[in-house]
């Protein structure tokens, strides 16, 4: 029987140290990827109620800047447009940023190399579309830019052909950044004024206005004030809400990956149902004894309960003590890598302990009542 109860112990310690460490995994791996979107995207943004761009009047700038937890805002326009260079073309975004851009996202941090230019010819690539295009960089090998001019008139193939339906802009490369495949393919930044200028759109036309808020600032409040200036033509949207689908994503999968663990944990929990009911058999004549001596039905019941709780609880505390080990210690010295370069993520966070404690402890309590089910007075007879 110590053997059996030795195995069982074990069994706990295991699943709960894995239980631990795939949710401390989880939660690495959301950081890692949200740190992505962290970097392009603002604290909060505004967009367009309909259509694809809006205007931004003087007094409604003006307005902004006294809008109380607002650090800074920044206004841009976005497009689709067509690169070419060296008979290689892709599509790609073109985004035109103001001076401020820079200030509201943390966008700087992902220049790869080159730099954010100093004219308004200059613009930066994503790395993919760098290796897609053969490399255009420096003012010898310009990439040209092409869009559809705005209208409402047909396009034909003729028109396509000609400067009649597109407009073209020639664009010099000064810098590359480097975050993620997707995103590295997406954006050409550019000069904001060169852009509406390209896109034929007045200095007052934006697509979007980010907005960077000061440390320990109610998201939510501002975000009210922010729509009382701009009126109904704008949606204020936060991060979060920026990369919905995304959170979602990350929520399910860290949800389906609780869940497997825990049915892992059931099944392991199997093995205190059967420990305890092999020592109410291999106890029955103690039992017996006690039963005789004035012990009552739910007395005995009580034992044996405890015996399972104190069986899990113990089991699932050092499951949790040998699951943070593990990943202090890959925090500390990242010793699984994703490259060589790359450690795999992962974040130590106090509510997994709860999250741990309390499955192992609920699961611990059912399973123990139900084996401590087993005495009953036929059994003691």
């Amino acid at each position: 029987m110590n053997i059996i109860n030795f195995f069982t112990f074990l069994v706990i310690i295991i699943g709960s140290a894995s239980l631990f460490i795939v949710l401390s995994a989880f939660a690495g791996l959301k950081t890692f990827s949200l740190q992505f979107t962290n970097t392009f995207d603002p604290d909060l943004k505004a967009i367009p109620l309909a259509g694809k761009f809006f205007s931004l009047t003087e007094a409604e700038k003006e307005n902004l800047k006294k809008v109380e937890g607002l650090a800074f805002y920044s206004t841009e326009i976005v497009e689709r447009v067509y690169l070419s260079f060296d008979d290689k073309n892709c599509i790609a975004y073109i985004k035109g940023v103001d001076e401020k851009y820079r200030k509201v996202t943390g966008v700087d941090s992902t220049l790869y190399f080159g730099n954010w230019g100093v004219n308004e010819d200059q613009v930066v690539i994503g790395m993919g579309i760098f290796n897609l295009l053969g490399g255009p960089m420096g003012s010898r090998s310009p990439m040209t830019i092409i869009t559809l001019k705005p209208g409402e008139r047909s396009i034909t193939a003729d028109a396509l052909g000609t400067n009649a339906a597109l407009n073209r802009m020639k664009a010099i490369v000064s810098g590359v950044y480097a975050v993620e495949d997707g995103l590295d393919k997406k954006f050409v930044f550019a000069p904001l004024a060169k852009v509406q200028a390209f896109l034929e759109k007045d200095s007052m036309q934006y697509s979007g206005i980010g907005f960077k808020l000061k440390s320990g600032t109610d998201s939510e409040r501002v975000r009210r004030q922010i729509e009382e200036v701009m009126g109904g033509k704008i949606l204020v949207r936060t991060r979060q809400e920026l990369n919905g689908t995304l959170h979602r994503m990350l929520k399910t999968e860290n949800t389906a990956t609780y869940l497997i663990f825990t049915l892992v944990l059931i099944i392991a929990l199997f093995n205190v149902v059967g420990a305890i009911i092999m020592l109410i058999l291999d106890k029955r004549e103690n039992s017996k004894t006690l039963y005789a001596l004035g012990t009552t039905i739910p007395q005995l019941r009580k034992i044996y309960f405890l015996q399972g709780v104190l069986v899990t609880v113990l089991g699932g505390i050092v499951g949790v003590v040998l699951g943070s080990v593990i990943v202090l210690s890959q925090l500390a010295f990242e010793w699984w890598k994703i490259t060589p370069s790359l450690p795999y993520p992962v974040e130590y966070q106090f509510v997994n302990i709860f999250i741990v404690l309390g499955t192992i402890i609920v699961l611990g309590l059912i399973s123990s009542k139900v084996a401590s089910g087993r005495i009953s007075k036929r059994l003691l007879a």
